[in-house]
C-alpha cells in the first residue's frame, strides 16, 4: 500500500466569509491543481451551492457571519457524503469537532491543508459488495 503523494484535481466548495481568507485559499486551492467551483458566505449559500455543484471536497469555516458552518455541512450531509474540513480559529470548538471531523485550526500551512485533503477524503465511505446474505 503506497502513500499517494499528490493528490488527483478536485471540485472544491469554500465557505468563508472572510474576503481575505477566501481569496488566499482559493489561490492556494488553484496552485495545488485543484478547481473552487463556488465561494460561499453563508450556511445557506453553503447548502445551495452543495446541492448545485456536488462539489469532491468542502472546505468550511465553522463560525460565519450568517449562520453556521457546522450546521450548513451537517444539511448537506443529509442528502449524501461530501468529504469535508472544518476551520476554525477556536482552539476548544476545533477539539470537539476532531472527535467526527477533519479540522484545521487557523491560521495554517499549505502542507497542513494538503494532509487534511488526503484525511477528508479519506473518510469517504467505502462502497459495500453488494452481496446477498
Amino acid at each position: 500500500m503506497g502513500h499517494v503523494n499528490g493528490l488527483s484535481r478536485l471540485s472544491i466548495l469554500l465557505v468563508e466569509d472572510d474576503a481575505l481568507i477566501a481569496l488566499g485559499l482559493t489561490e492556494t486551492m488553484t496552485e495545488m491543481g485543484h478547481c473552487v467551483c463556488s465561494v460561499e458566505t453563508s450556511g445557506l449559500g453553503a447548502v445551495l451551492a452543495a446541492a448545485r455543484y456536488r462539489p469532491e471536497l468542502m472546505i468550511v469555516d465553522v463560525n460565519l457571519t450568517d449562520g453556521s458552518g457546522v450546521a450548513a455541512v451537517n444539511e448537506v450531509l443529509t442528502t449524501g457524503f461530501i468529504p469535508h474540513i472544518f476551520m476554525t480559529g477556536d482552539t476548544y470548538i476545533a477539539k470537539a469537532l476532531e472527535q467526527r471531523s477533519v479540522v484545521l485550526q487557523k491560521p495554517f500551512h499549505e502542507r497542513e491543508l494538503a494532509a487534511g485533503i488526503e484525511r477528508a477524503l479519506a473518510n469517504r465511505p467505502q462502497p459495500s459488495p453488494a452481496t446477498a446474505g
